[in-house]
């Protein structure tokens, strides 16, 4: 039985029971912690942010902010350690466009690691795609009954509200992590440049098997990341701090084949199912009613 009846693992990057100074500070004035591209959270809505970066499910964390994944950018040396030698020199570029043969975006790359030689010039690339987790039901309302006052709601009993927020990792891969994919990871693919896949432990653990390869031979680098709680000197309530538990080498079309593929059920049981409809729509005829002396 799940502990937390608090949806909510971390609002503006700190804990919701946390009332230090500096987590007052971040809820106050609506800052990310995670290197996001300007110092305040811009998810959702500028103006007024949905800051949660993460929710809690069965007792476990999962990140729902793909900014969450950016803390002190592990996820870039994690990224680099696959394209690049150990000498080379890099940089990240973040949101990079890319295009198809047509001039026609393909959506943006997360995050483009430029390896440079002495004179600045770029020489290898690789794109780093970072997955975080779609949430079914409502997040914003228990989110904005939090923010109204975070002392005394730190700990609340969300449990029973409709719409209770939870982990969608099925349409997580289906609507966003096989386009991804498929159609930028298509371009980069015909390329001949690697892939590097940031997600939560608890995401990757929902994808079909995937075919693993060795790191020389691999196209794709899966960085599996867990939020790991780390308490402080003051016995406080501690923090999320963002640790790589696991990495998982594949080929490029193996593996888009594995997650786009679905596993098929028993095709009797279609057939069953297709009886039943057909039994019950012969069994209630129309319902045709006739007009007497119509005209």
């Amino acid at each position: 039985m799940p502990t937390h009846k608090q949806p909510l693992a971390e609002v503006f990057g700190f804990l919701t029971t946390d009332q230090s100074e500096k987590a007052i500070r971040y809820r106050t004035h609506r800052l990310c912690p995670f290197n996001n591209k300007v110092p305040n959270c811009t998810k959702d809505k500028a103006k007024n942010p949905l800051g949660v970066c993460s929710i809690f499910h069965e007792d476990q964390s999962a990140i729902t902010c793909p900014i969450r994944f950016r803390e002190n950018w592990i996820i870039a040396d994690d990224a680099a350690a696959f394209f690049f030698d150990e000498t080379a020199t890099w940089s990240s570029l973040t949101e990079v466009r890319l295009n198809d043969s047509k001039g026609k975006s393909a959506g943006n790359i997360d995050i483009v690691l430029v390896a440079y030689d002495d004179n600045g010039k770029v020489y290898d690339f690789g794109a780093l795609e970072i997955q975080a987790v779609y949430i079914s039901g409502n997040v914003r309302d228990p989110f904005d009954y939090f923010m109204k006052d975070p002392r005394s709601r730190a700990a609340m009993d969300w449990s029973k509200e409709a719409n209770y927020p939870r982990p969608d990792y099925l349409s997580s891969s289906r609507k966003r992590l096989a386009p991804q994919l498929l159609f930028k990871g298509g371009i980069l693919h015909s390329w001949k440049k690697k892939i590097a896949v940031a997600l939560n432990k608890r995401f990757f653990a929902t994808l079909p098997r995937l075919k693993q390869v060795s790191k020389a031979d691999a196209e794709i680098a899966w960085l599996i990341y867990d939020l790991e709680l780390l308490k402080g000197k003051d016995q406080g309530p501690g923090r999320y701090s963002l640790k790589k538990v696991d990495e998982v080498f594949t080929e490029f079309e193996p593996a888009l084949l594995s997650i786009t593929t679905p596993l098929p059920g028993k095709v009797e049981d279609f057939i069953k199912l297709l009886q039943k409809k057909l039994d019950e729509q012969l069994e209630t005829p129309p319902d045709n009613k006739t007009i007497e002396e119509p005209f």
